[in-house]
């Protein structure tokens, strides 16, 4: 950085030499958020700006996995929970239900 003075001004001159990086501007973020934001920054030695890199990088560090249909999910939810299943549950399709009277 050159700093030169003018008029009894010290202004700062950035060159930047190096390649570009990605930038992200997020707007109307609440005041809330950003205090607990500042919050765990500081606990962690950290700036506000170091601490947001580091939470995307943990949130986005994870293999995305493809996501199966809603009888896979739940047999992938439930499994090993004692659950077992001799053969594997026949998938209904088009099938009209009855809406039950639990009036009566």
């Amino acid at each position: 950085m050159k700093q030169r003075e003018e008029v009894g001004r010290t202004y700062a001159i950035v060159i930047a030499t190096e390649t570009k990086v990605a930038q992200i501007l997020v707007r109307n973020l609440e005041d809330r958020l950003k205090v607990r934001l500042q919050r765990r920054a500081k606990r962690n030695g950290r700036s506000m700006e170091a601490e947001v890199r580091e939470i995307l990088r943990n949130a986005l560090h994870e293999r995305e996995q493809p996501r199966g249909g809603l009888g896979s999910e739940m047999v992938a939810l439930f499994s090993g929970s004692g659950v077992c299943l001799d053969e594997p549950i026949a998938e209904i399709r088009d099938m009209r239900m009855e809406i039950p009277d639990f009036g009566s």
